[in-house]
């Protein structure tokens, strides 16, 4: 009689267990929509919420409402960086250290597997609007990556209404074919995204959408109404214009995020901003464009971080970057060391995808809920004039010269001197010692590739 009622009193629990663990398994964790957005040439001090002159309310409120990521590594100039994140790994170690240029037929490497190849076996629509830079003949363009649908440029800076190159070769298409449009890049690239995202994508699916603008890279040529919110708080045209331009994107991701509210997408998009690379110094164009544009004396700005975009200075390669998943993050700066070869392990361990054997990105997830949590893992950058290699909180950097001299080393602590004023080569030489094996390592990693010594 016991063991009965005992049994008849179990039941019902037994059922609400049964019945809980199939919600469970009813309401398995979505997987999130993915917006990159990627300025070109934005340095640290031209977006507002790093106290620029530079108006951009919508980025601003994406920083404000999402997680400022103020550690956040890119490459010293645009290629590099878009293979480090598409890949998952340093642009070196597929021989990419400079801009992808002229009749170059340097592209991705089939060998190598893209993040949108993965995501597409894990039900994603990859798009692309914009920038590609990675292949400059449209047999190698996103479609040959990964990607379902593309628009924009192939190269890597563009005339903004004659969308071409420097040297008037033709940049802008659609998906497998060259055309020719009207228009501001700025609002094409805009236009055709939102488009995409209102009516042209599988709604059954994911999406990965990557919207690579041209702005603020040069040739600068904006409206007046994009330029006269300045006229009284920025004396020099250049950088007046260099801000115009900075502004009229801020305006085109405001326009995006717009939609995704409207389409109800907001609530499970992740959303990230970064720039490329930092900001240039100015522009004195002698060829390029038959001489219709420029010249730009000073353009954006870095400060108060040393140097611009080539070097591996700090205002070169640490940029802009932000995280924005409405109630996922809460808002916060995070000073954890990331770099943009992390954002490919980051997104796919989100979807309990496999990370490929080549990434050598770190999944950087749980630092970004947790900035308690601090990343650990070295940043190796290898530009095409300098090298340089985080171990926080140390950082080296390797000069390379033209007159075949040996190369010269710089030591500094990047914690204590973000603005690298104080070189320790002198003072820390057994870390000075340390680094340079750590910096060696990394050149046996590219040695397939790129040809180098250490001197």
């Amino acid at each position: 009689m016991l063991k009965s009622i005992n049994y008849l009193f179990l039941l019902p629990c037994l059922l609400v267990l049964n019945c809980n663990q199939k919600t469970v398994q009813k309401t398995k964790k979505k997987n999130p929509n993915i917006l990159v957005i990627i300025a070109d040439d934005a340095g640290w001090n031209d977006v507002g919420y790093n106290d620029s002159e530079i108006n951009t309310p919508n980025i601003d409120w994406l920083a404000n409402n999402g997680i400022q990521l103020s550690r956040f590594y890119a490459n010293p100039t645009c290629s590099p960086s878009r293979v480090s994140l598409l890949t998952g790994m340093p642009a070196s170690r597929i021989g990419i250290v400079a801009p992808i240029s002229g009749k170059s037929k340097k592209t991705l490497p089939d060998s190598i597997t893209t993040l949108p190849q993965v995501l597409k076996k894990h039900n994603y629509e990859n798009a692309l609007f914009g920038k590609w830079h990675l292949g400059l003949d449209i047999s190698n363009g996103p479609n040959a990556f990964g990607f379902d649908y593309s628009y924009g440029f192939l190269h890597g800076q563009i005339d903004q209404y004659t969308h071409r190159y420097k040297n008037g070769d033709a940049s802008w298409y659609r998906n497998d074919k060259m055309i020719e449009e009207d228009g501001h890049t700025t609002d094409l690239l805009t236009k055709e995204a939102i488009e995409w995202l209102t009516k042209k994508r599988d709604t059954t699916k994911n999406f990965y959408v990557q919207l690579a603008h041209s702005a603020p890279h040069f040739p600068l040529q904006e409206e007046d109404k994009w330029k006269t919110p300045y006229l009284e708080t920025i004396k020099d045209s250049s950088r007046r214009d260099f801000a115009a331009a900075m502004s009229h994107m801020d305006h085109s991701i405001g326009k995006v995020l717009k939609t995704l509210k409207k389409l109800n997408l907001e609530d499970n998009t992740l959303v990230i901003f970064m720039s490329d690379n930092g900001a240039m110094e100015n522009w004195f164009p002698t060829y390029q464009y038959n001489g219709a544009h420029g010249p730009n004396p000073v353009l954006g700005s870095n400060k108060p971080l040393r140097d611009w975009k080539s070097s591996n200075y700090e205002g070169a390669i640490r940029v802009p970057a932000i995280v924005y998943w409405k109630n996922h993050l809460d808002s916060e700066k995070n000073s954890n060391y990331m770099s943009v070869s992390d954002v490919m392990p980051t997104i796919l361990s989100l979807i309990n995808a496999e990370i490929p054997k080549d990434v050598e990105g770190v999944n950087s997830w749980s630092s970004i809920l947790n900035p308690q949590q601090e990343t650990t893992h070295d940043i190796y950058v290898r530009g095409h004039k300098q090298e340089s290699l985080i171990h926080k909180p140390w950082k080296i950097i390797r000069t390379r010269h033209k007159d075949n001299s040996p190369a010269t080393y710089q030591l500094y602590n990047i914690d204590l001197d973000p603005e690298e004023k104080d070189n320790k080569i002198d003072e820390e030489t057994s870390i000075l010692a340390k680094m340079k094996i750590l910096l060696q390592g990394q050149f046996i990693k590219d040695d397939k590739t790129v040809n180098v010594e250490l001197k």
